[in-house]
């Protein structure tokens, strides 16, 4: 006979509460950024053109990145769209780029009159590769936007060899990417332009930021023109030289970026340290695949992500993510992205200047051919991704906790 105590509670899972690269918990933001703040403050001058900041930011990145160029700006988005702005496309020209990415990174084409052609991603790394960008290329591919994605680098040397070939200039966006290497390079530093974001989640932070980087001289003019309003600052009769935005960083974010740059190779150290540690422990588990990482490259884990099985896991990664959630509190993001870029509705229904449509108005039906069946390596990669929140911050008892979690919930989901 089981005796059992009336008033007898169940014994309720113990939840570790992870930092978080939303709040202080999970950035290295502290006294240093506060100085340097201050310092700009009392200073009274906060605009770029005038202070300091910003320009010691941009000479130190580029001797950190092993550039010749380097400009801030004011987003990440604002990065990319410097970067097609320097190419200059015209109106109709076709520029190839991931179906796997944030729309930051895609409507700076259409604004810049481009159309943007998704090539297709290797569903193991979500990562765009030379032979899925041949398959795009036409007489009117104008540029190449490689996205780096989760902080693991795109297989640069095909993807360099295929565009110099015919002389194709390759757009960089290296967002999560800070101080990837591929072959001992810095992602960033490889292609024509190397766009990086200071956006909160980022590997360093201002909230919002971005910065260009280049070793070509005339793409550097155009870019720094570009984030200026097109004034040429510092030329004899300088004038307003083509259309252009003001996408200038402020000294204050300058100030912040500045002190976040100091504290980067620390950052990057801490998370690849953290996920070597989860890698080892969740190695040979059934139904999941820990990160494929080249040999030749350095991934750097702006997020970590598992590739998960539907037919040994229940539900797959939307399953696992439910299960990490309600059993330990670990908030997942199964798929990435709810389906890929070329689904908005911005490209379904070509929503952009009024209803003119332009510039869909100039492309070719197969440049916005969208059929499924030509992107079998992006419905497969968003099906069965499962990215894991993750940061610097995170110590031995937190990893221990991931892992534990993932080997309980697979135990229940197999």
């Amino acid at each position: 006979m089981v005796n059992t105590l009336p008033n007898q509670t169940a014994v309720q899972p113990t939840v570790l509460q992870l930092p978080s690269d939303q709040d202080a918990t999970g950035r290295t933001l502290g006294a240093e950024e506060i100085a340097l703040v201050t310092e700009a403050i009392q200073s009274g001058t906060l605009t770029s053109t005038k202070g300091k900041f910003v320009k010691a930011l941009e000479q130190k990145f580029a001797e950190l990145l092993g550039v010749k160029y380097a400009y801030a700006c004011s987003s990440g988005s604002a990065a990319v769209h410097v970067a097609v702005a320097a190419i200059d496309p015209e109106p109709g020209d076709e520029i190839i780029t991931t179906s796997v990415t944030d729309m930051g990174a895609l409507t700076p084409i259409l604004y810049q009159g481009a159309i943007p052609v998704f090539a297709d991603v290797d569903p193991k790394t979500w990562n765009v590769t030379a032979e899925t960008i041949e398959r795009c290329l036409t007489d009117r591919t104008k540029a190449i936007i490689v996205t780096h994605l989760f902080g693991n680098p795109c297989n640069m040397t095909d993807i360099m060899a295929l565009a110099n070939a015919r002389g194709i200039p390759v757009i960089e966006d290296t967002a999560q990417a800070f101080l990837a290497q591929h072959n001992d390079q810095y992602v960033g530093s490889i292609g024509t332009i190397g766009c990086f974001s200071l956006q909160q989640g980022k590997h360093i932070t201002t909230g919002e930021g971005g910065i260009v980087a280049t070793n070509d001289d005339a793409i550097a003019r155009r870019m720094f023109l570009f984030i200026n309003k097109a004034f040429g600052y510092g030329d004899p009769n300088p004038d307003h030289y083509f259309i252009a935005l003001n996408y200038r960083m402020n000294e204050l974010t300058g100030a912040v970026a500045t002190a976040q740059l100091s504290k980067l190779n620390g950052v990057v150290e801490r998370r690849r340290a953290a996920a070597a540690k989860l890698t080892e422990k969740l190695q040979g588990l059934p139904g999941i695949e820990t990160p494929a990482v080249d040999s030749r490259n350095v991934h750097v884990y702006w997020k970590y992500c598992l590739r998960v099985d539907s037919n040994v896991v229940t539900n797959g990664a939307v399953g696992l993510a439910k299960k990490l959630k309600e059993d330990k509190g670990i908030f997942s993001a199964p798929r990435y992205i709810q389906k890929p870029a070329f689904q908005c509705e911005i490209f379904e229904k070509q929503r952009t200047f009024g209803n003119s449509r332009f510039p869909f108005t100039l492309a070719r039906p197969e440049a916005v051919d969208y059929t499924p069946a030509k992107f079998p390596g992006t419905f497969e990669g968003l099906e069965k991704v499962l990215v894991l929140p993750w940061n610097e911050a995170y110590t031995d008892e937190h990893i221990d906790y991931i892992a534990d979690a993932i080997k309980q919930a697979l135990a229940q989901l197999s």
